[in-house]
């Protein structure tokens, strides 16, 4: 058994050649599992330091309900679009009489595996997450699935396992950004946007390049980067205006990308945005401090939270089977302001 894997009663099941059910009255001591087999399986969850999740199940099946915790993973405490969700989920979570427990994976995979198992162990009642950017395996939140502990993405969601989803329309939100840009004049539109790994990700940089293709308007590589925070995008924004072909406006995956661009073009002489426009995502509380204010994609993070924790909640109470998986979109909104014509 790796490190940091959370033992399930599949696990036990499969390494014992019995079934499932077999561990589950084992472990709680039922006589209608001989004795010998009884301290077999029971001996091997103390050597393997097997932590039950009852509570989840309890909370399914019993109208007194224990602890009513949700663990919740966050990428990041410092963008505002992630404390807006936050808020929006401890908000739904206290009008059902749940409580939350947060935690912040730092945009580490490593991290994050073991926020999983540590909420695991602490017996919440089920886990709300946002993946980090750099994971690519998803071991972890299967093995939370198959311990029966419900589990809902939002924003970032993880297409490797089925899981249910909240997130918002970043395609049509990233196409009707770039097609406002066009319809103002702009005709060389830059991207930066973070890794593909990411699903939200592809989705704005596909509703990008789908909305010059449906102008008329060529996608060009050389006008995209990877890069998806202020620090970066002072450093990149001066590449682009190198050779001959440079452009007349940025569309960026987030509204601290965009600031970046804002502050790197204005040092460069750039008049904003009789030269270049540019247009961010989320809607954060910077967007409306900068001069000129900042055009956006209003996210809505509060009412992604509400949704992922009714959703949560939903399966916990047994509402939703946690077989099911459920998959909510939250509309987006562009928000006009001086950063664009």
């Amino acid at each position: 058994m790796k490190e940091n894997r959370i033992l399930t009663m599949k696990d036990i099941a499969r390494e014992l050649g019995v079934s499932v059910a077999t561990v589950s009255r084992a472990l709680k001591d039922s006589p209608r599992i001989s004795e010998e087999r009884r301290r077999m399986i029971q001996q091997y969850a103390r050597d393997h330091n097997f932590t039950p999740n009852v509570l989840a199940e309890s909370l399914r099946h019993s109208r007194v309900q224990p602890m009513r915790v949700i663990g919740v993973i966050i990428p990041e405490f410092v963008h505002h679009y992630f404390s807006s969700v936050l808020r929006g989920i401890e908000e739904m979570a206290s009008a059902h009489d749940y409580r939350i427990m947060v935690a912040q994976s730092g945009e580490h995979y490593e991290r994050e595996v073991q926020l999983c198992q540590s909420f695991y162990e602490n017996k919440v009642c089920g886990i709300i997450v946002s993946q980090a950017k750099d994971t690519k395996q998803y071991d972890h939140f299967q093995r939370l699935i198959d311990a029966g502990v419900p589990l809902v993405f939002y924003d970032r969601i993880c297409t490797g396992v089925n899981a249910s989803r909240v997130v918002v329309d970043d395609y049509m939100g990233a196409y009707n950004a770039v097609s406002h840009l066009i319809d103002t004049g702009c005709r060389r539109i830059a991207f930066f946007g973070s890794q593909l790994n990411l699903e939200i990700a592809k989705n704005r940089f596909n509703g990008y390049k789908d909305a010059l293709l449906k102008h008329g308007l060529p996608y060009r590589p050389e006008l995209t980067r990877i890069c998806d925070n202020r620090r970066e995008a002072e450093m990149v924004t001066p590449e682009l205006f190198d050779g001959d072909y440079y452009p007349d406006a940025f569309f960026a995956v987030n509204d601290d990308t965009a600031l970046g661009i804002m502050y790197s073009a204005r040092h460069m002489g750039l008049r904003v945005p009789e030269d270049i426009s540019i247009c961010g995502f989320s809607n954060d509380v910077h967007a409306v401090c900068s001069d000129p204010m900042l055009t956006t994609v209003e996210q809505h993070g509060q009412k992604v939270g509400e949704e992922a924790a009714e959703v949560l909640i939903a399966h916990v109470e047994g509402r939703i089977p946690i077989e099911r998986t459920e998959k909510r979109i939250v509309r987006t909104r562009l928000i006009l302001r001086g950063t664009t014509r």
